[in-house]
Formats: C-alpha cells, structure tokens, sequence
C-alpha cells in the first residue's frame, strides 16, 4: 500500500535537505544539451531531423502544420471537448486582459516628466509539451495571453504523435487562440530551432513553456546565450498545507493530480494532525489504484513527504523555504493565512480549490516555476509577453532643476563626459 512518510516537527537546520527535489541531474546535462545545441545552431533543419528521428521515431520535414489540418482537428474532436477548451479559453482571456494597464506620467519636477509605455515583444516561442500527454492547456496558458499582449508572431513547437501526427486538441486549441505557425518538433531540438531559427523555423526574441530536464536545461543554456526564457520551468510539484477542518480524500486526490505528471514531480503536506496525515495516506492507497498512470504516480510519491508541525507559523515557513510551484491552503482562516505566503507560484484558497481547477479553467496561468525558482520568479502573465520602455522629456526648465544634481554625481563618479553633457546645455541657456 501506499505510504509516505510522516516527518515530525524538523529542526530549520534540517529542512534545506529535507526540502530536496528528487531529481536533479542539470550538471549531467551539461555537455549533451550544448551539443545538441550547436550542432541544430551549425546545422539546421537537417540536424532538427536527424534529433527528431532519433528521440520521437519521427522526422521533421521543415513545413509548419497546413492549415486545413486545423480544420480536420475540430471534426475529429468531440464536442464535449470542444466546448470545455472554448469555456477555459473564455475563464483564461477574462483573466488575463484585465492585466492590461496603462501607467500615468510622473512629473518629477517642472518640466522633467517621465513615463513608461508597455510594448509587445515582436517574436515568442511557445514549446508545448507531447510526451506522454499532450498538453493542449498550456497552448491556451501561453498563447493566450501571447494575443492579448500583440506579439506579432508566435511560433509553435510541439512534438508530434509516434504517427508523426500533431494530437488534435493541441490543433484545436491553437485555432481558438488565432496561432497558426505550428512545428511538429519537441525536445532540445526545439528550443535550438527557436533560439537560432532554422531554414523555415524563425529565431525568437523569447521562448516559454515547460518540459523535462533536458528542455529544462536547454532554455537555461540558451538563456546565458542573450535569449530570455520565461522561467526555469521544471517537473510538476505541490504542497498542502492542511488542519483538521479539510477533507482527507480531497488532498489525497490533489497529490495524485501532480504526481501523474511524471516521476520526477513531488508533493508535500504540512500539517500538525498526525491522524489527517495518517487518513491522506490511506486515501493515497485507494484513489491510485484507480489512476491509469498508477506507476508514474507511485515513483512521484516515493520522492514525496508530510510534514508534521504543529504550530502554524514554523508550517508557513517551511512551505516558505520550499517554494512550491502550487499551494493549497486547505484550512481555516485559509485567505487570512495567505497573508503569510511569500514563496509560491500560484496558491489556492480552501477545500474546493482544487489545483487541478488552475490547471485547466479558473483562469490563472498554470505556467509557473518550480523547483524554488518561486523565490524570485512569478508565473507566466501579459506581462511576461511585453517588455516596458521608459521615457523621458526634459525641458530646458526641467534641466535647470536637476542640472547640477547630474554634475555632482558625474564628477563623483569620474565621468566627466556625463557632467559636461549637462553643463555644455546650462551653459547655451545663460548665453
């Protein structure tokens, strides 16, 4: 039977080893993926296919997808499905447009006024993970958002069905989303053909989405390289914090849902019920057994802990310590508590918040860090597709007031090119 096992109270100085993600074989990835990466970089199209074959059993021909495929995905969907991907779509976009924002101008002082305006990035990249499922969800995560901002072009890579096929919920949902550049290639191939661009795939300015270690430790490589990447985005992980007011069934059932990710995602639970522990873990028996992935979820879990600490802040601060990609808050006085949650990538508020509800249609972003990066990085937003110019006007006025601040801090500084800058204008004003 499933167990996993239940940690009590650990000292601070024990949570950093504690709090280890099971997998991390970044360094052994090193040298393979920057050889993959030069050589599709040298090669192309032809380097694209030979990795393709190699990985996938299927080759690359160099063509994006023809758009009357698009139009064959919907007929062959059902429409129960469709109508699902067409309501998440609706939640997704009314999230996400709202983030949308003008900032006013700042009048620092007469006549210097300052502002910033938000422009699109012209050319992304979206990587849609195939693997052992196909993730249609995150092409309406990141090109949805994508749209909204007014990228002007957006590239898709996904890799094809052993059949060389894209699956038709992936079609389907880059036709609702207006995107029709679509590659049938995945892997590290991918990110190279959309970091250096091939003979028919074009070079992006910043590529997203998630993947395995190796996509993983492609986009940090290509990162290094002046190429930004939304974030290191890694395998699937969750923590819950829980007291005796939630449901042992609906956390049982929560952990599962990130542990049929893959082997490598993790789950944690904090809580200060050693008896609710005990009922999670009895439920984790029952419910996996049901689940088709049994054998992903179960190598998930033996990389998996509970934690119990009784008193709530120390529980808040190991959660803290670890960062989870999603958060549940299964408690009472869960939207107070939330208050105390300073490292997380998308968090859920009480027993019906479910993480598999972000996952697919509350309309937040299921595009989030893991692997702690949520200490310093936030979940894919419009934001994430634009980048924001500053401006500045100065009038001859507006010189006059911070003229001599400029002076002072360049001479400081031994930049007497930057004083002079200033002084050369101050000195035509008194002409």
């Amino acid at each position: 039977m499933t167990s996993i096992p239940i940690i009590e109270n650990p000292d601070g100085w024990k949570w950093k080893e504690l709090l280890k993600r099971p997998f991390d074989r970044s360094a052994d990835l090193d040298k393979p993926v920057r050889e993959m990466l030069e050589n599709v970089k040298k090669g192309g199209n032809q380097v694209v296919n030979d990795y393709s074959l190699r990985f996938d059993g299927v080759g690359f021909t160099g063509q994006f997808i023809e758009a009357a495929k698009f139009d064959d995905a919907e007929n062959e969907l059902g429409e129960n499905l469709k109508m699902a991907i067409r309501d998440a779509s609706k939640n997704i976009s009314a999230f996400h447009k709202v983030q949308i924002t003008d900032e006013p101008s700042v009048e620092i002082r007469p006549g210097v006024r300052c502002w910033r305006k938000p422009v699109a990035i012209e050319k992304v990249g979206l990587y849609i993970p195939g693997g052992s499922a196909p993730l249609f969800s995150t092409l309406l995560m990141l090109g949805i958002p994508a749209q909204i901002a007014g990228c002007a072009e957006i590239i898709v890579c996904t890799p094809p069905q052993k059949n060389g096929t894209i699956h038709p919920a992936i079609l389907f949902a880059a036709k609702i989303t207006g995107i029709r550049k679509l590659f049938p290639v995945g892997g590290v191939q991918a990110i190279a053909a959309l970091a250096y661009g091939t003979e028919t795939i074009p070079a992006v300015y910043k590529i997203f989405g998630p993947g395995n270690q190796w996509v993983t430790q492609a986009k940090k490589m290509i990162q290094q390289e002046g190429i930004s990447i939304d974030m290191p985005a890694g395998p699937s992980e969750l923590a819950v914090y829980a007291d005796e007011t939630a449901n042992a069934d609906f956390v049982a059932a929560d952990l599962l849902s990130q542990c049929e990710h893959g082997p490598d995602s993790q789950v944690i639970l904090v809580t200060g019920n050693r008896d609710f522990a005990k009922q999670v873990n009895h439920a984790l028996g029952i419910q996996i057994e049901k689940l088709p992935r049994k054998s992903i979820a179960e190598k998930s879990l033996a990389g998996s802990k509970f934690f119990l600490v009784p008193e709530i802040n120390t529980a808040m601060n190991l959660i803290n310590t670890y960062a989870p990609e999603h958060l549940i808050l299964a408690c009472r006085n869960a939207e107070l508590i939330a208050a105390q949650v300073r490292n997380a990538g998308s968090v859920f508020l009480g027993n019906y918040s479910a993480e598999a509800a972000g996952d697919y249609a509350s309309g937040t972003n299921h595009t989030l860090p893991t692997n702690g990066y949520a200490r310093g990085y936030s979940g894919v937003s419009v934001d994430s597709f634009m980048k924001k110019i500053s401006f500045q006007q100065i009038t001859q006025e507006g010189l006059q007031h911070i003229g001599n601040t400029v002076i002072e801090m360049a001479r400081a500084e031994g930049l007497q090119a930057h004083a002079a800058a200033i002084e050369i204008r101050l000195l035509k004003r008194d002409a």
